[in-house]
Order: structure tokens, then sequence, then C-alpha cells
């Protein structure tokens, strides 16, 4: 593992002026070069840079055995900026990946001495170390994903098998979407015979039956957004979005009808991904077919993220990192640190009947209760909408964004309607639910003013009947018009009576 923890080039140590360190993970992928830099809680750092070039080092790979001369020196370039990007960043950490293209070509070497003269030392995966990297990095954003992980690069296809947070077999192909495009080209069903030939001598044939295949890498994601795009889907997130084996079949087919102008103007879709969509949508197909998997989910974490998972310790990976990364928004744009737990605790007692997998939802809208308060008072509602729905969650589906953005909605004055797109991505029932939430968290941070003292001296209870809200003697000031309106909403939203109680 190559680690740098000086200022990349100076041999001057990094002084530390943050919380938490920089981390920058450089990969030189088959497709494409990306610089990452992470900063943020060691369980899910946020991305503070994120760029790549489209260097297409495995192109023409398979037929030479050489990296092409032009895409070593739109590699040069892309390391040479980067290298300098981590060091003015000043990452405490600077680790730099090679995968299938360098790893299989007999000038790869050549593309390693370059990163070297930058500064930069260059760790080259094996198909192992990628498929594991890619197991992990789906599993540091879902940790309950059981099934079959398939990382698709420019140079090679990894499938690695999870469940239950941990990584059990993989295996490594050279089936990179820049090296299928000849075979699909050919007569007949080429490309079907290699991968079932394939999956079959490595035993996996069938073994994804009954379930999902997460999909991870570039060229699936984009497959992803076309189909946001043409399904008129009301969320435009990739993350945990789902498409059936019918669904990949029917993009297949419309793919080679869709001219550049309106590949183009598909937001978010890459212009160097077009051209190989019809490939990894043929690749998917083909290997949905050989696996025996009926769906998809789409993970946006992959190789990058795996590697900063695998060095966690156990106590940390198995923080949830919904909770996590909401608590750490709440600490950046919020007033009170330790407002969001808090008053998870006081409306609680509320809720007791809910399943865990809906009450951490509940929690995550507390720790994030406050985030709108620096908006104009006009638009605190839309904000806290807008950041449950764009905002960059992991461990949450798109029912899960819905319910967190209603929550939101109503605690920071938005009326009992969901606003759209809420109402296209859960349920009644699930709104219902959230908008409660909501109307109890407006009413705790009304009462306590968003301090702790309050909640911590306050309880709310429902005894079926009515909804009490207990003070202290002391405190019986704080029951003002503004909490008694908010507390009769909550109240006729749970069908129940407001009721004080001062003991």
């Amino acid at each position: 593992m190559s680690v740098t923890n000086i200022l990349l080039g100076t041999g001057k140590p990094r002084v530390e002026t943050d919380d938490h360190p920089r981390t920058g993970i450089i990969d030189i992928g088959s497709n494409s070069i990306r610089l990452v830099v992470y900063q943020g809680p060691a369980r899910l750092p946020a991305i503070r840079f994120n760029e790549k070039v489209l260097a297409g080092l495995g192109r023409g790979l398979a037929a030479t055995g050489a990296i092409e001369k032009s895409a070593l020196k739109t590699a040069r370039i892309a390391l040479a900026r980067f290298a300098a990007i981590a060091r003015e960043m000043e990452c405490n950490v600077v680790r730099t990946v090679a995968t299938a293209a360098v790893r299989d070509a007999r000038n790869g070497s050549d593309l390693i001495a370059a990163a070297e003269h930058l500064g930069l030392t260059v760790e080259t995966l094996s198909g192992e170390q990628e498929a594991s990297a890619a197991g992990y990095g789906v599993l540091s954003a879902i940790p309950e994903a059981d099934g079959i992980v398939g990382d698709l690069g420019g140079g090679s296809l990894e499938l690695v098998r999870i469940r239950s947070g941990k990584i059990e077999d993989r295996v490594s192909f050279p089936l990179g979407v820049l090296r299928i495009g000849d075979m699909r080209a050919k007569r007949g069903k080429v490309l079907e015979r290699h991968v079932a030939r394939l999956v079959r001598e490595a035993g996996w044939d069938q073994r994804g039956q009954g379930l999902p295949l997460f999909l991870v890498g570039g060229s699936w994601r984009a497959l992803a957004r076309l189909d946001m795009e043409l399904s008129d889907y009301p969320l435009p997130i990739i993350h945990q979005y789902s498409m059936t084996a019918a669904t990949i079949t029917r993009l297949s087919r419309t793919i080679p009808q869709l001219s550049k102008p309106r590949l183009k103007a598909i937001p978010g879709l890459s212009s160097g991904r077009t051209a190989t969509l019809a490939d990894a949508a043929a690749l998917l197909g083909v290997l949905m077919r050989q696996l025996g998997s009926r769906t998809t989910v789409v993970s946006s974490y992959g190789l990058r993220e795996g590697l900063l998972y695998e060095q966690l310790n156990t106590a940390t990976r198995a923080l949830d990192p919904l909770i996590v990364a909401a608590r750490e928004e709440g600490r950046l744009l919020g007033r009170f640190p330790e407002h969001g737990d808090l008053l998870d605790r006081w409306i609680a007692p509320l809720f007791v009947n809910e399943p865990p997998a809906t009450a951490r939802l509940r929690h995550a809208a507390c720790l994030l209760a406050d985030v709108g308060w620096r908006a104009n008072p006009e638009f605190r509602a839309e904000r806290g909408v807008e950041i449950a729905l764009h905002g960059n969650w992991v461990a949450i589906d798109a029912p899960g964004r819905g319910m967190l953005a209603q929550a939101l909605y109503a605690s920071l004055g938005g009326d009992l309607t969901a606003a759209d797109p809420i109402g296209r991505l859960a349920s009644p029932a699930a709104i219902k639910s959230a908008t409660a939430w909501g109307l109890a968290m407006r009413l705790g941070q009304r009462m306590s003013g968003g301090l702790a003292g309050p909640l911590k001296r306050s309880r709310l209870t429902d005894d079926g009947t009515a909804l009490t809200l207990t003070l202290l003697p002391d405190d019986r000031g704080l029951y003002g018009e503004a909490v008694e309106r908010r507390h009769a909403a909550l109240a006729a939203a749970l069908g129940r009576k407001p009721s004080l109680a001062i003991a």
C-alpha cells in the first residue's frame, strides 16, 4: 500500500486544520483515470473533490497487448494534474491504484514509471483484489446487501458474492467494456457463448438464482441513467436504483435507435460513456441469464470506497452509514450539534410500534431537523425536501428518501400534503407516518428553542386518547402560544387530544 503522510513532493509534514483527515485515491482504470478526495467521518467520508479523465487505456489492448501511445499521453497529463491537486489540497494520505489495463499491458510499466516520477507509488491490484474492493464498496453503502456484485470496468469484469456484511467468493474475467465490442460485431451469439463458457468454467453458472446483481462501474451506471430518463423516473439519484432483466432487454433494443443528439441531451450521461452503452447492456443481459439473476441494484460506491472500507476496524464498519452521514450534516449545518439525537429520543415514545428499519429513517430525519435554519423562512420547507431527496445519502432507497423529505417538509413548516415528487416515491401510509414525525420534531424544536435542556427535562407521551406534554414546574413558561399550536397540530394528526401536565 502506498501511503503519503507528508505534503506530496515537498517533504514537509501536513499541518492539521480540520477535525477529519483528507484522503486522496487516484484510480487508474482501463477506461478512466480519476482522483477522488474524501474528508469526513471514517465510516462515510464525504467527497471533497472528484474528477475523471477518459483516457481509454484498455482500448485496443485485446488486439495489441499494449496501451496506445495517445492513451499513455492522456494518462500522463491526468496523473500530473491529479498529483498537483492532491498536493494543493494537502491530503494526509494519497493512494494510487491501477487495475486491468496496467496489469495486462506489456507497456503498463511505462505508466507506472511516469506516476512514480510525479511522486506517486502505484499499487497494481490483482483481479482478486479488485473484486474484493468492489464488494467492500457495495457493503459500505448497502450494509444489508445479499447477492452478487458485478464490477464492470474497461478491461475486466469482477464478480463477488456478498452476504451478511462479508465477502465470500470472487472472480475476475477479461470482459471489460472496451474488450467486448469486437465479439459483438461478429455474427451469431459469440459474446453469449464466450461469457457462458467463462462463467461456467469458473463455477458461477446460475449462482445468482433469486439474488440481485449489484452493479458497479461507470458503464452500468450510465445504463441506469438512461433508463431513468426514458421512464421519467422522479428522482435523479443513481444509488440503489433497480432494473429488472426485462428492463435490460428493452434497453438493449432501444439504444441502437437513439440518436447521438438524443443521448447527449440526457442529464448526467457522460458523452464518453454513450459509445459503450450498447456493449454494456448486451453484456449485462447475457450475464444475468448466466447467473440467473432477475433484478439489478445500482451502487454508486465501488472500488475506491471499498479501499477505504477495507481499512476500517470492525466497530467502525458496523456503524449505520445513513445515521453517520446525517449526524455529520446536522453538525455542519445545524445550530446545536447534539440536538438531533435528543430530538429523536424525545419523540420516540409516540412511535414505539415502528419497525427498526422505519425508526432509523425517523432518527435520520431528526438529525437533519435543523439543516434549513439558514434558508429564507419562505423556503425552509423546500430546502428540507431538497436535502432529503438529493443529498448524498447511502443505505436508503427511494421510498426512504420520500419519507425523509416529507418529515423535513412538515417540520420546517410545509403543508401537510406531500410536495412533488414525494407522493410518487413513498406510499400514502408512509407519508402519513413521516408527516407525524415532522410535526413532532416541529413541536420539540419550538418548545425547546433548539436547546438540550428543555428536551432532557420534559417528555411526550401517548396513552391512546391524549397526547401529553409533561413539563417541570419551572419550565411552565415554555408552553407559549406557538408551542400550544404545534402541540394541537401534532395531536390532531395522530387522532389525539392535546394535554399539558406539570409534574
